[in-house]
This record gives structure tokens, sequence and C-alpha cells, in this order.
């Protein structure tokens, strides 16, 4: 499991003096991006393939406040991966300093090609790399069925 600790700023507390969703949120993109970048997605080599991560969702569920002057420490693991690694699923979690469990999300996405702006697989050297990532107990393969099984799609307005 992937740690990263923060410390809760000003600016991360909302009106109720407690951490803002839009934190929890930030918080939980800052350390998916370090645990890219310490696993070989780095910023460079993404762009030297031409490709970035894209999120299609994050459900979160919470189960206690955390509040300014606090530090939290949030994981990551693995919790999907498709085939050919276009498709993926990340859960973070975070804790107080006492260990309590605080959140949980569930987040999913895919790799783009920066170019077509169309979903892509990843390269072989970066396909190679998922399987030494560390997962989550109920790991599960991706299919493209997965993506959509909250049974939502695209409305445009008439």
């Amino acid at each position: 499991m992937y740690k990263k600790d923060f410390e809760i700023r000003w600016s991360d507390v909302d009106a109720n003096g407690h951490l803002a969703n839009s934190a929890y949120v930030n918080f939980m993109s800052h350390t998916r991006v370090g645990f890219l970048d310490e696993n070989g997605f780095s910023l460079k080599e993404l762009i030297g393939f031409g490709i970035g991560p894209v999120v299609f969702s994050e459900q979160i569920f919470y189960f206690k406040e955390s509040f300014l002057g606090q530090k939290v420490t949030v994981s990551l693991a693995v919790s999907g991966w498709s085939e050919d690694g276009m498709f993926f699923r990340f859960e973070h979690n975070f804790y107080n300093q006492k260990g309590q469990h605080l959140l949980t999300c569930d987040m999913s996405g895919a790799w783009m090609d920066l170019k077509t702006r169309r979903l892509t697989a990843l390269p072989e050297k970066l396909l190679k790399v998922i399987d030494t990532l560390p997962k989550t107990d109920d790991f599960k393969m991706l299919t493209k069925e997965d993506m959509r099984a909250s049974g939502k799609y695209p409305k445009d307005l008439s």
C-alpha cells in the first residue's frame, strides 16, 4: 500500500470547519501523482509516450470528520486493471493520526492518447510495471463493461 501524509491547512477547510470535499479530492490526486511517479509513470515518461490519465469517477464514502491542523495519511492501492492496461481502478483511504479510518474512495479511470484524444492501451514498457503495484484484497481484472457498471451514460440537452 502506498501512503502520503498531509497536514490540513486553512485553505483545506469549509464553512463547517472540517476538511472540505474538494480538499479530499486534491489530496487523493496528489497521492496518485506521487504513486504513479514513484512507480515508473512520471510526467516525463507519460509525455514521452503521448498519454495521460483521465478520471471517470470518484465514489467517496465519509466516516469521520477531520479538522484544521490535523494530520492525515492517504493511502492508495490498485483495485483493478484491464488486461491491456487501458482501464484502472484505485482505492484511496484516509486515516487520522490515531489510525482511525476517515474515508474511503473508489476511483476509476483510463489512459488517453494526447494527440487523438481517444482512450488507449498502455505501452508495453508500462504494462510490465502494473503487475508489481500494490493491490487491494478484492483486486479485479477489468473489462470495458466494468467502466459503465453504474449505468450512467451521457444525455445531451435537446
